[in-house]
């Protein structure tokens, strides 16, 4: 009897080391391979997806196959010389609007946060006046101000003068330009900058006071790099906008882009094509600017991300390398 019963099996240890069934299969609990994969299919994503296929594919179809589009006459002017003058124009009036512009709008802005109740205020008029009178209007009072004043006088203000000179050789159409464009941007982009600056935390500027650090230094090697993170996407805005907004000065018949435009297709008659190319250069500008806005945003979050966001350049690469991945794991033998 005694016999028997030791040569009969354990059960109870056989339970305890015997492994525990998954209620989903397997034995292992942290074992997840047999568990179904619920896709998550979107349906509405997909079917926005085709409709925009489709609407990009009609309008494509659209301009390729309407003769009325022109394109021939399009590629012949787009390159013409009278017209790629009229660009190097444009960006000339851009270039010396955003330079004045936002050096006017950088003192502007330094006075509108001064303690001088004076310079507060003034700043504050400049202001109020360029952003509610129009452009157009800004750019025909200067194009017209010989009719105000004749001549301009060089002296001791309220005093003798020393030498005059007659408006209409000081002020032409080039420079009434400039002027109008430079003294309009200033508004807006005082505006820029002091909220760019405001938006520095105080903290910074009392801990470089704290350290003896004089009020010059405080703005340009503290409040400026922080303020730039804020200023430079606005800033870049009112870029774009400027290149299309020179094309206002066509009142002055001065031969820009678009005003040159016009000379053309009222001596062609083809009206379509000759915007076509307009609004071409147009957009190749505007893609370079925000190329360009691009990495200078990217240069001045340097300091504020952990991880910069990744350059056009990068992005390609990671695309193109996806693509070479997927065609090589879709090929027979490839690597999955």
């Amino acid at each position: 009897m005694a016999k028997r019963t030791a040569a009969a099996p354990d059960a109870t240890a056989d339970l305890d080391t015997a492994p525990a069934a998954h209620p989903l299969g397997g034995t292992d609990p942290d074992d997840v391979s047999g568990l179904p994969v619920a896709r998550n299919l979107r349906p509405g994503r997909w079917a926005a997806v085709a409709v925009v296929l489709v609407l990009l594919a009609m309008a494509g179809h659209m301009l390729v196959t309407n003769p009325a589009w022109d394109w021939p006459i399009v590629g012949q002017y787009l390159f013409s010389e009278t017209v790629v003058e009229a660009v190097w124009l444009t960006l000339r009036l851009t270039a010396l609007g955003l330079v004045l512009g936002f050096a006017l709008g950088t003192v502007l802005a330094l006075m509108r946060m001064s303690g001088n109740p004076l310079l507060s205020g003034a700043a504050w008029g400049y202001v109020w006046l360029f952003r509610s009178v129009p452009l157009i209007l800004q750019l025909l009072f200067w194009y017209n101000l010989a009719l105000l004043y004749k001549h301009i006088s060089f002296g001791v203000p309220f005093g003798p003068s020393f030498f005059e000179i007659g408006t209409m050789d000081l002020i032409g159409p080039m420079t009434a330009a400039t002027l109008g464009l430079a003294l309009h941007q200033a508004a807006y982009a005082s505006e820029i900058v002091r909220s760019g600056l405001i938006s520095v935390d105080q903290g910074q500027l009392e801990a470089a006071a704290s350290l003896g650090l004089p009020r010059f230094h405080q703005l340009r090697r503290i409040v400026l790099p922080q303020a730039m993170r804020a200023i430079i996407p606005n800033a870049g805005n009112e870029l774009i906008g400027l290149v299309k907004g020179t094309s206002v000065v066509y009142i002055m018949a001065l031969p820009e882009l678009f005003y040159q435009v016009q000379v053309i297709y009222n001596r062609n008659g083809r009206v379509i094509a000759l915007l076509l190319v307009a609004a071409v250069w147009y957009l190749i500008l505007t893609t370079i600017l925000s190329i360009v806005q691009h990495y200078i945003e990217r240069f001045y979050a340097r300091g504020a991300l952990r991880n910069p966001p990744p350059t056009l350049r990068s992005r390609l690469r990671a695309t193109l390398a996806g693509s070479a991945t997927g065609a090589r794991t879709a090929l027979p033998g490839g690597s999955r």
